[in-house]
C-alpha cells in the first residue's frame, strides 16, 4: 500500500466528498440488507399471524426500503464518481508539475511511446483505486460489522458465522488473489507500454520503413505485441472471473451454513423460529454486496503498478535551482573544470572542460561528430546537472537561479526545433508575443524566407518546410526574442554556405553587443570569430582565434586541411 500513498493523499484532498459517497455507500448497503430481512421476517409473520394491521406496516417498511436503498445508491455514485474525477484533476497537476522540471532531459530516458502510455493510461487507470480499491473494502466493513451486530441480538452463534464469513469474503480471499496476481508476472501493463512505444515508431517511421520496404516486418512485429497484450488481457480477465466466481462460492456457503446453525438453534430452542428466515435472508443480502471485492486483486494490483511506473518517471533526479533572477546588464558565460556522464555510459561525455565566454564576443565550438559538443551546449543550457565542476552565468552559479529564468535572457537554437500545427505566425509568435506583423516580416527577410506569408500553414512538426526552411524559421524566432545570450547548435548546417554566411552577418552586425555560442562541424567561415574552441573525446583539446590555431598547424589545422582536400 507504500506505493499508493501519494494517491491517497490525493483522493483525501477531497475528505468531504470521500466522506459523504462512503456515508450514502453505507445507507444503500443497510437498507438493502435491510429490504431482504424485513421481507423474511414478514413471510414469517405473514404465516404466523392474520393481523392485518402489522401486516400493512411491514409492507410501507419494505417500500421505505427500497427507495431509500435507491436514493442512496444514486448519491454514493455522483459523490464518489465527482471525487474520483477530482482525485485525477489533482494528480494530473501534481504530475506535471513534477514531470515539467525533468522535460528538457526526459526523452534521453524515455522513449515517446512509453512516456505517453504512462501519462495517459496509467493516470486514467487510476481512477478505479478510489471507486474499486479503497471505497468498496470500508463500506463493505461497515455494512457487514453493523449487519454483525443487528444480529447478534438475535442469535450470537448466526453473528460469528456472519462475522466469519465476512473475513473470508472481504479479507482473505481477495488477499490471496493479489498475492497470486502479484507472484504472476504482471506484464499487461508492460505489454501495453510496449505496444504503444512500436504503435509511436511505425507511425514516426513509415516513410522509411517504405522506403526500405520493411514495412511488413515492422507490421507483424506490431501484431505480436498486440496479440501479446490481448493474451494478457484474456488471461486477467480469467484471474477476476475466478476470483469472483470463488468469493461468490464462500458467500454462498456462509448463508446455506447460516441456515443450517439458525436450523440448529430454532430445534434446539435457543432461537425463535420467526426470526430464522430474517436471519438467513440478511446474511444473503449482506454477502450480495461482496461482488466488487472479486475484482479488488485486479484493480489493486494495477493501481499500484500504474503509481509505481508514474513514480519511476518523477522520481528522477532534477537539477537544483535557486529562486534567483538573472542579473541585469551584459552577461558572460563562465564554466570551470565541467564534467559530465550520461547515465548507463562508462564514458564521460564531456570531460574537465573550461571556458570563459565575454559579452560581444563570438565562440564557435567545433570537433568530429561525437566530440561532445551538443552535451555541453545542453551543459551551458543548464539542461543536464554537472557531476563535477561549476557553472556560473553573470558572475552567479546556476544552481541559485531559477531554470526558466536563465532561458529567457537566451536565444536558442537546437538542432532539433519543434514546429506547432499552426502557420508561420503563430509558430513566430511563440518567441515574443509583443511583436507585430511588420516585425516578422523583417526577421523573415533577415533569414531569406521572406517568401513565406505569415497566414501560411505549418503542418504537424513542420513537415511541409524543408531542413533549411525550418532551420531559418528557428532563428528567426531566436531573433524576436531579442536577448543578449545566444546559443545555437548547427543552425545553419541545412542551409547553402553563402546564405549562411548572410544569416549570420545579419546577426553579428546587428547585436554587436552581445555574446555568440556557436556550434558547427563546417569550419567555413570562421574567420570572424574571436574564439575556435576544438573538442575531442569531450575534452577541449586546443582554443583560439582563427589565425592562431591555423599558425599552430595543430589538431584545428588538420581539420581545416582534411575539409579543404574533401571540398577542393
Amino acid at each position: 500500500m507504500s506505493d499508493l500513498k501519494d494517491i491517497l493523499k490525493l483522493t483525501l484532498l477531497e475528505k468531504k466528498d470521500v466522506l459523504i459517497a462512503i456515508f450514502f455507500g453505507f445507507l444503500a448497503g443497510i437498507a438493502s440488507v435491510a429490504l431482504m430481512g424485513s421481507s423474511g421476517y414478514l413471510i414469517s409473520k405473514a404465516a404466523l399471524t392474520s393481523q392485518m394491521t402489522t401486516l400493512v406496516v411491514m409492507a410501507a417498511c419494505l417500500k421505505l426500503f427500497g427507495f431509500a436503498s435507491a436514493l442512496s445508491r444514486y448519491g454514493e455514485r455522483l459523490y464518489s464518481h465527482r471525487a474520483t474525477f477530482t482525485m485525477l484533476s489533482h494528480l494530473r497537476v501534481s504530475f506535471f508539475e513534477r514531470l515539467s522540471p525533468l522535460a528538457p532531459g526526459i526523452f534521453s530516458k524515455y522513449r515517446s511511446g512509453d512516456l505517453l502510455s504512462r501519462i495517459v493510461g496509467d493516470v486514467e487507470s487510476l481512477q478505479n483505486f478510489l471507486l474499486r480499491v479503497f471505497y468498496p473494502p470500508v463500506v463493505l466493513g461497515i455494512v457487514f460489522l453493523s449487519a454483525v451486530f443487528f444480529t447478534s441480538f438475535f442469535s450470537l452463534g448466526i453473528a460469528i458465522v456472519i462475522f466469519i464469513g465476512m473475513l473470508l469474503t472481504v479479507v482473505v480471499v481477495p488477499a490471496l488473489f493479489a498475492s497470486r496476481k502479484r507472484r504472476a508476472d504482471g506484464q499487461v501493463r508492460a505489454q501495453r507500454g510496449n505496444l504503444a512505444i512500436e504503435a509511436t515508431e511505425f507511425l514516426y517511421g513509415f516513410r522509411d520503413l517504405k522506403i526500405h520496404q520493411q514495412l511488413d516486418a515492422k507490421e507483424q512485429q506490431l501484431n505480436n505485441d498486440a496479440v501479446k497484450y490481448n493474451e494478457g488481457q484474456r488471461k486477467e480477465g480469467l484471474e477476476e472471473n475466478l476470483a469472483q466466481s470463488i468469493n461468490a462460492f464462500v458467500a454462498l456457503l456462509v448463508s446455506f451454513f447460516v441456515l443450517g446453525v439458525g436450523a440448529y438453534f430454532v430445534a434446539a430452542g435457543e432461537l425463535n423460529g420467526l426470526y430464522l428466515a430474517m436471519l438467513v435472508m440478511i446474511s444473503i443480502a449482506a454477502f450480495e454486496n461482496v461482488a466488487p471485492m472479486a475484482a479488488f486483486p485486479t484493480y489493486f494490483e494495477e493501481s499500484r503498478k500504474a503509481a509505481v511506473r508514474l513514480e519511476e518517471i518523477v522520481a528522477e533526479p532534477t537539477l537544483s535551482q535557486g529562486a534567483g533572477q538573472m542579473p541585469s546588464g551584459p552577461l558572460d558565460i563562465r564554466l570551470e573544470d565541467a564534467s559530465f556522464q550520461y547515465p548507463g555510459e562508462n564514458s564521460l561525455a564531456v570531460d574537465g572542460v573550461s571556458l570563459r565566454l565575454k559579452p560581444g564576443t563570438k565562440t564557435a565550438i567545433v570537433g568530429p561528430s561525437g566530440s561532445g559538443k551538443s552535451t555541453l551546449m545542453q551543459l551551458l543550457l543548464n539542461v543536464f546537472p554537472l557531476n563535477q565542476g561549476q557553472l556560473s552565468i553573470g558572475g552567479k552559479p546556476v544552481e541559485t537561479l531559477k531554470q526558466e529564468a536563465i532561458w529567457q535572457e537566451m536565444n536558442i537554437v537546437l538542432q532539433e526545433n519543434h514546429f506547432f500545427y499552426g502557420t508561420i505566425h503563430s509558430n513566430l509568435l511563440i518567441a515574443n508575443p509583443a511583436v507585430t506583423d511588420e516585425q516578422m516580416i523583417q526577421v523573415l527577410t533577415k533569414v531569406q524566407l521572406d517568401i513565406l506569408p505569415l497566414t501560411m500553414t505549418v503542418e504537424e512538426k513542420g513537415q511541409n518546410l524543408s531542413g533549411g526552411q525550418k532551420q531559418r524559421l528557428a532563428i528567426a524566432r531566436a531573433m524576436l526574442r531579442g536577448k543578449s545570450l545566444w546559443l545555437l547548435d548547427e543552425p545553419v548546417s541545412s542551409v547553402d554556405s553563402l546564405t549562411a554566411q548572410v544569416i549570420y552577418q545579419q546577426m553579428f552586425q546587428q547585436n554587436k553587443g552581445d555574446l555568440f555560442v556557436i556550434i558547427s562541424h563546417d569550419l567555413a567561415g570562421l574567420e570572424n570569430m574571436d574564439q575556435i574552441v576544438v573538442m575531442e573525446k569531450g575534452r577541449i583539446v586546443e582554443s583560439g582565434s582563427y589565425d592562431e590555431l591555423m599558425e599552430k598547424k595543430a589538431y584545428f589545422y588538420q581539420l581545416k586541411a582534411i575539409e579543404n582536400s574533401v571540398f577542393s
